[in-house]
């Protein structure tokens, strides 16, 4: 557990770099630069695009981590990576003749409610397609113990991007119009980046002699579909699904919370990188032990670290809020709704590396399909009964009952939970710290309001884990930095 919390760590610097880049964009350029019309559309143009994403894919970033180490001699894996270039095209190009055909049709359902998104179907569609392989370049670097790098283009590169272009929108060099053709070369050049950087680790050798277990591999990536899929759905189909009932303007609102919550799942995000190549490995090699432990450390960590980003967003989200503009004040319960569902997410540890990599993905597959639907029924059910808040709801519970379904059937299946005693420990602090805290407010400006509150709370916390060794990585971390402080 060692080596995944330093890599993990790492990674986590480069994804707050990221998250620190996207809250001046999301929290401050956005709100103060582009209207509310312009930057809901842009939300629903992302949010469509991550929807097809994985559909693109074919499931091949998954199919790359669970099948290479499986693979010895030279030939073999050429010819797997071969299979895994080519397979995304699969349904790549049927999609493209699809919206080619059908650009009316599909124009006049995702522009019911409003019509400005009819002229950017083509949009959609590139930058999913961009989004696809340059997740099968990441997996190829991932599988070779490289994610840093396709770490910073995912989470740095294309914020940064979208940094300058909000200035020269800003300046009137380009208008909102180029400002959405250019952001689809953005994603077109960060793939291709990827994909050079992806075969310099490992020059590709076209090799048509495919695996002899090929059926097995096309059968995982075909279900992995409906996995990715059912996540996305999860994650992103609200902001979809606001454009078809209410005004576009309303899904900025909803990004602005959603963005907020997202911070909590970094942690999440970045240990996710490399817990998932040695899931698969530690079950190749059948090792138990190896993976209880992995994942219940995983999970306990996570748990600690996504808890006091809840407890420092929440108990200064007040101040927060008054620092944007009065249009989007209004997301403190949609915050509480999904900053849950991502604290909930947190105890997962890496179950989904276990269920995706291992023999059950099958039915996992199944009840996910399953909970995608209830999530689209609870969306149309709530988004007009309650709005922006229904949506939220929605996304709660279809992610809270999602993940104690997975957790129940890795207890079934495997014999183990993420949970121990000290998760119980951590969950009391989470609480108390929060309690404790609530009613303590400085009369001063909101920015040093937060500075204030987040330094005491923080120091709090920390203090508590060190004491009584919540968890002995967190643990171990601390006393590092404290011996050289002294």
């Amino acid at each position: 557990m060692g080596i995944v919390f330093k890599q993990s760590l790492n990674n986590s610097i480069i994804t707050y770099l990221g998250f620190g880049i996207g809250a001046l964009n999301t929290l401050v350029l956005y709100l103060n630069f582009m209207s509310p019309k312009y930057y809901g559309l842009i939300q629903v143009i992302l949010s469509a695009s991550l929807v097809l994403n994985p559909i693109l894919a074919f499931g091949v970033p998954n199919t790359l981590v669970k099948f290479y180490s499986s693979f010895k001699d030279s030939t073999t894996i050429d010819g797997f990576l071969t299979m895994m270039l080519l397979l995304p095209l699969a349904l790549i190009l049927p999609v493209g003749l699809i919206t080619f055909l059908g650009y009316e049709a599909i124009g006049d359902f995702l522009s019911r409610e409003n019509p400005i998104v009819k002229g950017y179907i083509w949009h959609i569609f590139f930058i999913g397609m961009a989004m696809a392989y340059f997740e099968v370049f990441y997996g190829w670097a991932r599988v070779q113990m490289k994610s840093v790098f396709g770490n910073f283009m995912k989470e740095v590169f294309s914020r940064v991007m979208v940094f300058i272009m909000l200035f020269l929108l800003y300046f009137d060099v380009i208008s909102v119009e180029l400002y959405i053709h250019i952001m689809v070369g953005v994603y077109i050049f960060r793939t291709i980046v990827m994909k050079v950087y992806a075969y310099r680790l490992h020059a590709p050798k076209l090799v048509f002699n495919f695996p002899e277990n090929t059926r097995n591999i096309l059968v995982y990536s075909t279900l992995i579909i409906l996995g990715g899929s059912v996540a996305v759905v999860l994650l992103e189909v609200d902001k979809v699904m606001i454009n078809q009932f209410i005004e576009i303007e309303n899904v900025a609102y909803y990004s602005v919370a959603g963005f907020i919550a997202m911070v909590i799942a970094v942690p999440s995000r970045s240990m996710h990188q490399i817990t998932y190549p040695m899931t698969a490995e530690l079950l190749n090699k059948r090792d138990t032990q190896g993976l209880q432990r992995l994942y219940q450390k995983s999970s306990l960590t996570l748990f600690i670290i996504s808890g006091l980003l809840f407890l420092l967003i929440l108990l200064n989200l007040d101040d927060m809020y008054n620092l944007m503009p009065d249009a989007y004040r209004n997301g403190y319960i949609i915050f509480v709704w999904l900053g849950l569902a991502k604290l909930y997410d947190s105890l997962m540890g890496n179950n989904n590396s276990i269920l995706y990599n291992s023999d059950y993905y099958r039915a996992v597959l199944i009840l996910g399909v399953l909970l995608a639907v209830m999530t689209i029924l609870l969306n149309l059910w709530l988004i007009p009964k309650f709005g922006l808040n229904g949506a939220a709801i929605a996304s709660f519970s279809a992610l809270f009952t999602y993940n104690t379904l997975k957790i129940i059937y890795v207890k079934l299946k495997f014999g183990m939970t993420p949970f121990t005693q000290e998760t119980f420990i951590a969950a009391i602090l989470i609480f108390g710290t929060g309690v404790l805290f609530y009613l303590v407010n400085f009369p001063f400006h909101s920015i040093l309001n937060i500075i204030l509150k987040g330094l005491l709370i923080t120091i709090f916390y920390v203090v508590i884990l060190y004491r009584f060794r919540i968890s002995e990585d967190v643990y171990e971390l601390l006393f590092k930095y404290i011996k050289k402080i002294r």
